[in-house]
């Protein structure tokens, strides 16, 4: 064959190679939307779950949970239940994740404050909804990943910082809402502090077997408690210093 031939053949071969490629990668976001998609109609929308907030069923529709795993767990994405992402660390089963946000009751113009950043997922689901999300996280290397991920994904109303979330976020306080995805065995005082008055805050408390998510609203300066559910966290690993 020609030095022509060779080199018109291999120029057909890289792109049929690149067609190829990015035929399997629509076929693959094609999977995902369509798992996306069943796992807001049977895990979040079906009787007995009862999530029923237009905007977090779309927000959980929208945000793909599957670029916040790692790449192994990929196929599990959208399954009903948590996955590991490193360092001891999971994100959360869907449900839990729309749950706490539609308690929280979003509104476009808050400001939110998340303690736990984990993956960035939970807070990709409250940047659909709010104006800004900042969120904590303790272990450094999931925060530069998290904050990495966010960005490529073009949230860019998130802020992450890797710090301890005991203490909050003094600085870019007040917060509208607050919501905590790691459980410390009592409400930190600096958060309640930063919380606005009218705010809420979706927090779980309690040691390893024995948590409850509670609802803390604020109101004239007193904090009203409400438990919500009954359910297993990492624990807060931050502290009082």
């Amino acid at each position: 064959m020609s030095g022509a031939g060779s080199k018109l053949l291999a120029s057909g071969l890289c792109r049929a190679a690149v067609a190829l490629h990015l035929t399997m990668f629509s076929v693959f976001a094609a999977d995902f939307t369509a798992a996306r998609q069943r796992m807001v109609r049977e895990q979040l929308a079906a009787p007995g779950r009862d999530i029923t907030n237009r905007q977090v069923l779309a927000a959980m529709a929208r945000v793909p949970r599957h670029e916040f795993v790692p790449e192994n767990a990929r196929d599990g994405a959208y399954a009903d239940h948590p996955l590991p992402i490193g360092h001891g660390q999971t994100i959360s089963q869907p449900y839990i994740v729309a749950y706490m946000t539609e308690v929280l009751e979003p509104r476009p113009t808050d400001r939110v404050l998340e303690i736990g950043t984990g993956s960035g997922y939970q807070a990709a689901v409250l940047a659909a909804l709010v104006k800004e999300v900042y969120s904590i996280e303790i272990i450094e290397p999931l925060a530069r990943r998290a904050e990495a991920d966010l960005k490529r994904l073009a949230y860019t109303n998130v802020h992450v910082r890797a710090g301890d979330g005991y203490k909050g976020w003094p600085e870019a306080a007040p917060f509208d809402a607050i919501i905590v995805t790691c459980a410390p065995e009592e409400v930190p005082q600096p958060l309640i502090d930063q919380l606005k008055e009218g705010g809420r805050m979706i927090i779980p408390v309690g040691p390893i077997y024995d948590q409850n998510l509670y609802l803390l609203t604020k109101k004239e300066g007193k904090v009203l408690r409400q438990a919500v559910l009954a359910v297993r966290f990492v624990p807060m690993t931050g502290g009082k210093k």
